[in-house]
């Protein structure tokens, strides 16, 4: 069986934070968050990481990660552009954001030969979560062709501002039935709301979500690129319109192509929206060194 490799998906805009925070500096020596991500996956035996990365980013990402991950995990790289697996002769030419998550995944599809899982670049997921999916992948006796790691809403949030997040509505097996991205998600006043236009609905804090940790045997990249093809015949001259990847799954799930795992991690999760979300995203890694739970230096 191939190695398992690690999508780290880092062609976002980052339009709320305001820089590049897939590199900015959070850790004591200047460790990003994807550093951490990195080293967990090492540790659970991911021996191959993709990064998707806008063309542009190709340099910093190199200089950055080129020396230091070498003899440790292998290195590649895959472009998210926005005519990238798009019809020829489809007119896209007021597209300038990439367009979304599943996007991303699928513009990974060349440098994956083997099971893989998929991640946010400015996530912090935790070590077990990345050894739950590491086993996952590697077990073929189970029929499922995907799993999420699953995190409480309540833990996702930001005091900063609204944020996206997938609601999961899950069986009793653990198999996931549905998964709804909600962009505008926030806390106020102790309870914890979804906007749309004029209407809200609270939502329970521990209502599972999707924070992009999943987990695919390679097969799945046919799929993704047919509901790509038919997302592009609908929203091609859709400036913002995303191919968001909790509705390529959803979507798969409703068709029976596809069953989906489920994972209620209890580990911790934190991550940046906002840039007032980074010093407390500072102190909890802080807060994990002093643990023992990180080394002062990853690499």
């Amino acid at each position: 069986m191939s190695g398992l490799t690690l999508v780290i998906m880092a062609a976002g805009m980052a339009s709320r934070y305001g820089s590049l925070k897939q590199l900015d500096a959070f850790g004591p020596n200047g460790e990003a968050i994807i550093d951490y991500s990195l080293y967990d996956a090492i540790r659970a035996w991911f021996t191959r990481v993709v990064f998707v990365i806008r063309p542009e980013l190709e340099g910093q990402f190199r200089e950055r990660f080129d020396v230091k991950l070498a003899g440790k995990i292998e290195v590649r790289y895959a472009f998210q552009t926005v005519d990238r697996f798009v019809p020829e002769g489809t007119d896209i030419w007021n597209r300038v954001k990439p367009w979304g998550t599943g996007h991303a995944v699928l513009c990974a599809r060349d440098e994956v030969d083997g099971p893989f899982a998929v991640i946010n670049a400015d996530d912090f997921y935790g070590r077990e979560s990345f050894e739950v999916m590491s086993r996952f992948l590697q077990n073929n006796d189970h029929q499922h062709s995907c799993a999420i790691v699953a995190y409480q809403l309540g833990n996702t949030l930001s005091n900063n501002g609204a944020v996206s997040r997938g609601l999961c509505i899950v069986d009793t097996k653990w198999h996931l039935l549905s998964v709804t991205e909600h962009t505008n998600i926030i806390r106020e006043n102790g309870q914890i709301l979804s906007l749309y236009a004029d209407t809200s609905w609270e939502l329970p804090a521990d209502t599972l979500v999707s924070v992009n940790f999943w987990g695919f045997k390679p097969e799945v990249f046919d799929d993704f690129l047919r509901l790509f093809h038919w997302y592009i015949e609908k929203y091609s001259n859709a400036e913002k319109a995303e191919f968001y990847l909790p509705s390529v799954v959803s979507s798969l799930i409703a068709r029976n192509q596809e069953t989906c795992q489920v994972f209620n991690t209890q580990e911790s999760w934190f991550g940046v929206t906002y840039h007032e979300d980074k010093t407390s995203v500072c102190q909890s890694i802080h807060w994990l060194i002093q643990k023992w739970e990180y080394p002062n230096v990853l690499f």
